[in-house]
């Protein structure tokens, strides 16, 4: 070889080895993102959710489970809004009836901080700015409105406003939007009742112990149809101003599978199944007069 060809020769070469070291001067195929969206859909897998317990799902609950929510007292039979609303979006998760667990959860407890061991809790718990700071939320599964009931004999039955009720005595369940009506929209000037169950608030109505208690419009036509028939439904409050209020699916704050649960609400409101149920169990739950 010719000096001078060899000395170009090794002249390439020592610029090959330079650009092999700076990890190549050649262009690089370009890496591929991860698909994010791939992955999201193979985490909702039929099924296949990282659950509480592999191959099953954990729905939490209260006791009493109360009409027309849940029927007898038993989340498990399928009956009642709520207990088929469960079982359908299991259905759409990918979970027969048969893998659904259901566990005693205190509704105070649902949405309190902490560590859960439910997948998912239904209970009639409000969609808050306030909760979301210690669970998740699901896509709303019922735009609910709070209402008034009262003995027929009480001074409360009469009140035809939210001004109506200001000098009378109200109670409600600890921790729901029911009593945050009663303390921010009525303002009443007797401090309200509070009770740990709508059983005990159910009971004080009974007795005389308040004049009216507060609580969410299909609950209110329960009590008063086949519970406390002296009672009556005194009204509903109009919706708070923006977004109604809408009970949904509770889960831990980092929870892998609310996107996956709020799907299956989402395609559960869109194909008629939720209204469909509503329908079936809430139709009793009629219209009543707006208190302003």
């Amino acid at each position: 070889m010719h000096l001078a060809n060899r000395s170009l020769v090794t002249a390439l070469c020592s610029a090959v080895a330079l650009c092999a070291a700076l990890t190549g001067c050649a262009p690089q195929a370009e890496e591929k993102a991860p698909d994010r969206a791939a992955d999201a859909t193979a985490s909702c897998a039929p099924g296949k959710l990282a659950t509480q317990a592999s191959g099953k799902l954990t729905v939490g609950t209260d006791k009493p489970a109360y009409a027309p929510w849940f029927s007898d007292d038993e989340p498990a039979n399928g009956k009642g809004f709520e207990s088929a609303v469960a079982y359908a979006v299991a259905k759409e998760l990918g979970y027969d009836r048969e893998a659904v667990v259901w566990q005693h959860t205190p509704f105070n407890s649902a949405f309190a901080p902490g560590a859960k061991k439910f997948d998912f809790d239904i209970n009639q718990v409000s969609i808050s700015e306030e909760r979301k700071k210690a669970v998740a939320f699901s896509s709303g599964y019922y735009d609910v409105r709070q209402a008034v009931v009262a003995l027929k004999s009480s001074k409360a039955a009469q009140a035809k406003s939210v001004a109506d009720l200001k000098h009378v005595k109200l109670g409600a369940q600890v921790g729901t939007t029911s009593l945050d009506f009663i303390t921010d929209l009525v303002k009443p000037s007797e401090k309200p009742a509070v009770y740990q169950r709508n059983d005990f608030a159910k009971s004080a109505l009974k007795t005389g112990q308040v004049d009216a208690i507060v609580v969410d419009l299909p609950t209110a036509f329960y009590i008063t149809g086949a519970e406390v028939p002296e009672a009556a439904v005194v009204g509903q409050f109009a919706d708070s101003p923006g977004d109604p209020e809408q009970f949904g699916l509770v889960l831990d704050k980092e929870s892998a599978l609310t996107s996956c649960v709020s799907g299956a609400v989402d395609a559960l409101r869109k194909d008629g199944t939720l209204a469909a149920l509503e329908k079936e169990w809430l139709s009793d739950a009629v219209d009543a007069p707006v208190l302003k």
